[in-house]
């Protein structure tokens, strides 16, 4: 369990060392809002044959970015990105694919608020009826865009927020 923590940490470091900067290879992921929320989702998604991106991961958070996330009961968690990625190392990587169902944008100066509900799918082309939204919180400095944190819900018999965001105009 350590050695594969180990493997994954010195791997994203040595990747960065020795390839490209992490600029060349993301730095079209954080230029814009829509490029940004395209890398949170894409970050995620994929087969089971297809690598995790922690390193693409990693660079469009900020340094301590906050992850939440609300139980059906309305309970908040929260952690931060590298506790996210532990169980994600540890467990065998499956299809799995978030698909964005609809964004609200609400941008002042540097500041953006972004409201995405999604479709979680094992195949990008089955529809499927496990959705989220996400509520996420980014910021403009140094000509480009970080993700300071998201808060995630999904949706439930206790909670309609999907079908309710959609509703709204």
């Amino acid at each position: 369990m350590k050695r594969s923590i180990l493997f994954t940490l010195t791997f994203l470091a040595c990747s960065s060392i020795f390839g490209q900067s992490l600029d060349e290879k993301y730095g079209k992921d954080v230029k814009s809002l829509d490029a940004i929320i395209a890398a949170y989702y894409d970050v995620i998604s994929g087969s089971s044959n297809d690598p995790w991106q922690f390193e693409r991961d990693k660079y469009i958070h900020a340094e301590n970015a906050v992850i939440t996330r609300l139980d059906e009961n309305g309970k908040a968690e929260s952690h931060s990105l590298e506790a996210e990625y532990v169980p994600l190392a540890l467990s065998p990587k499956s299809d799995f694919y978030e698909i964005e169902l609809k964004r609200k944008v609400n941008q002042f100066g540097n500041l953006a608020q972004v409201w995405s509900a999604f479709e979680i799918r094992t195949d990008p082309n089955i529809v499927s009826d496990i959705r989220g939204l996400n509520s996420i919180q980014l910021h403009f400095e140094n000509g480009r865009w970080w993700i300071d944190s998201w808060t995630c819900e999904m949706e439930s018999d206790k909670s309609a927020v999907v079908a309710d965001f959609l509703k709204k105009e």
